[in-house]
């Protein structure tokens, strides 16, 4: 019980902050100082400018060529892509709105690795953890990204029919997978970054994660929460507990443990990612309601991560 209630601390330490910054969106979009035409503009400036940064830089500065299990990798991307067809298959039969499934499917699969599964890594596993987490982090964005595409083409019908041509244009002109791209030349052949690049870099990559959750806070639509809860409840149930469930459980059953096994479980129990909104609101998707995800999952992850991490040290799969 003990364990429990230090690992919920831990969370909270985590998660709270980023609840905290919610409410601040809220609060400035009630008194009028979040206005609509800044929550449209500081979306566009995060998805096109600070997250690309963050990203870059993340990527940048690890050396893949010197940490990393290739076999980690390769599970992760193949038990989240799993993930997300089986979330697919699931949202045809269960969400009625087609125009919604897009953004569902996302809200269910898609994981904050890049800010919260990284703290989480952090604070469970020190510098290690870290490293190796941003090397999970440079490969599963990209799948993430491009699935994301796909899952919100599909289920929009003011796109373009979703075909080769047109997804491959959307993913090489995303500037997420593009920055990445840009930064493997930097982390393979550790090649130093000026400190120009850093600094300034580093300026819009420090804006990100503040800019990006007032953005979603000022977006969250309570009606909607209230109008449409089973969209909202698919989603989080599949995020908090199926995805993780059925990775952990794989990653088991193909022998990971201690430092791997746990970076498998708290990368999958991390909340929804807040660049799910911003990608929902760029391609025309249910922004109200990948906010509403956003928040709902990042609540719960405190306890859903906390019980995970508990249970797995408790049957010794990991110290």
């Amino acid at each position: 019980m003990t364990e429990l209630f230090a690992q919920l601390h831990y969370s909270f330490s985590i998660t709270g902050p980023i609840f905290l910054m919610l409410g601040l969106g809220i609060y400035l979009k009630r008194i009028g100082m979040l206005t609509e035409d800044f929550v449209e503009t500081g979306s566009k400036l995060v998805f096109n400018l600070t997250l690309p940064a963050m990203l870059f830089l993340s990527v940048a500065r690890s050396n893949l060529s010197e940490i990393g299990n290739p076999d980690l990798l390769l599970f992760a991307l193949t038990a989240n892509i799993l993930t997300y067809a089986l979330f697919e298959l699931l949202a045809n039969k269960a969400i009625k709105q087609k125009k919604d499934r897009g953004v569902v499917v996302q809200g269910a699969f898609r994981a904050n690795t890049g800010i919260i599964g990284l703290a989480y890594a952090s604070n469970a596993f020190g510098d290690t953890g870290l490293a190796l987490g941003s090397l999970y982090v440079a490969v599963i964005t990209v799948a993430y990204n491009i699935l994301a595409v796909i899952t919100l083409s599909r289920s929009n019908p003011n796109l373009p029919s979703l075909n080769a041509r047109f997804l491959l244009r959307s993913i090489i002109k995303n500037p997420l997978i593009i920055s990445i791209l840009f930064a493997l030349p930097f982390s393979v052949f550790t090649i130093p970054l000026p400190d120009i690049i850093t600094k300034s870099g580093g300026y819009f990559a420090g804006m990100t994660l503040p800019l990006a959750l007032l953005c979603t806070g000022a977006s969250l639509d309570f009606n909607q929460l209230r109008q449409e809860p089973t969209n909202t409840q698919f989603a989080s149930i599949g995020k908090l507990i199926v995805a993780p469930l059925l990775i952990t459980l794989a990653g088991i059953g193909f022998g990971f443990r201690d430092l791997e096994l746990g970076l498998i479980f708290l990368m999958s129990a991390a909340p929804t990612a807040a660049a799910s909104y911003v990608m929902a609101r760029n391609m025309g998707g249910n922004a109200y309601l990948a906010a509403n995800i956003i928040a709902v999952t990042t609540l719960g992850s405190i306890f859903s991560s906390s019980l995970g991490i508990t249970l797995l040290r408790t049957f010794n799969f990991v110290k």
